[in-house]
C-alpha cells in the first residue's frame, strides 16, 4: 500500500449538525490530481483515485446514476436540499 501523506486536509462528508464519531466518509485532495477517500472508523484504510474519476463520480451522483443503490432506504437518507440551494 502506498504511503499516505500526513499533511492532507481531510473533509468530512457529514451533515452540518452531525455529532459523534460517525462513521463518516472523509475526502482529501492530494498533489498530482489524486483524491484520497477514507472512513473515520478505519482511517488507515485509504482508497486513492484520480481527480478526473472523482469528478465523473460526483457528476454521476448528481445525475442520479447511483440511486438504485439506495432503493428502499428513502427513510434513512438525509433530506435533499431545497431547490435553489446547494
Amino acid at each position: 500500500m502506498a504511503d499516505i501523506p500526513s499533511r492532507l486536509d481531510w473533509v468530512r462528508a457529514a451533515p452540518e449538525d452531525a455529532t459523534g464519531p460517525g462513521p463518516w466518509i472523509e475526502i482529501a485532495f492530494d498533489e498530482d490530481d489524486l483524491v484520497r477517500i477514507r472512513e473515520t472508523s478505519d482511517p488507515e484504510n485509504v482508497v486513492t483515485t484520480t481527480r478526473r474519476k472523482w469528478d465523473a463520480f460526483v457528476l454521476g451522483v448528481r445525475a442520479g446514476e447511483f440511486d438504485h443503490f439506495v432503493e428502499g432506504l428513502e427513510d434513512e437518507r438525509p433530506p435533499a436540499p431545497a431547490e435553489g440551494r446547494s
